[in-house]
């Protein structure tokens, strides 16, 4: 559009303001205006610096994304520490309840067998005698031996779940 200067000598037209033809009042005002351009200016030259600068756009966006990867990090950690304290309490609740079932057992065994010695014995299998003998004199051992293989178990469910991406 084209502006036109009324008969009072403003302009009229497209984004003008009612404003002399020589734009200001004075020289304060003109040094006023001039300042308040440079400031515009700087500023869209700032901004149009900040869009042209992919390097450091780009380091920031690296520097946001090293940031989540550490939350994430942080995480996955208390979420695999807390799923290695849950399977270790099955375990050992695995291994409390494999205990007590072959404690009541080889008390069984050893009851039916009554005073008959080595006749009571012959009555267990060959190949699990020695681990009934073993479990009856050393009861810790078994219960530790029970949590170990239940930890085992865990461990390798938990890799098989963080190998095919469950976690």
């Amino acid at each position: 559009m084209t502006d036109a200067t009324s008969g009072d000598g403003t302009r009229t037209g497209a984004g003008s303001t009612a404003q002399p033809a020589g734009g200001a009042k004075g020289p304060d005002e003109l040094r006023r205006q001039i300042e308040e351009t440079r400031g515009q200016l700087g500023d869209t030259v700032e901004e149009l610096a900040g869009k042209a600068d992919v390097k450091g756009r780009a380091k920031a966006r690296a520097a946001d994304l090293r940031d989540k990867a550490g939350a994430m990090t942080v995480q996955l950690r208390s979420s695999a520490a807390q799923a290695g304290h849950t399977v270790q309490d099955k375990a050992s609740r695995a291994g409390h309840t494999a205990h007590d079932k072959a404690s009541r057992a080889g008390h069984t065994a050893h009851g039916k067998a009554g005073g008959a010695g080595q006749a009571g014995e012959r009555r267990v299998p060959g190949r699990a005698r020695g681990a009934v003998r073993a479990g009856l004199g050393h009861p810790r051992a078994v219960l530790i031996a029970g949590a170990a293989a239940g930890a085992l178990v865990a461990a390798s469910v938990l890799s098989h779940r963080r190998h095919h991406g469950y976690c």
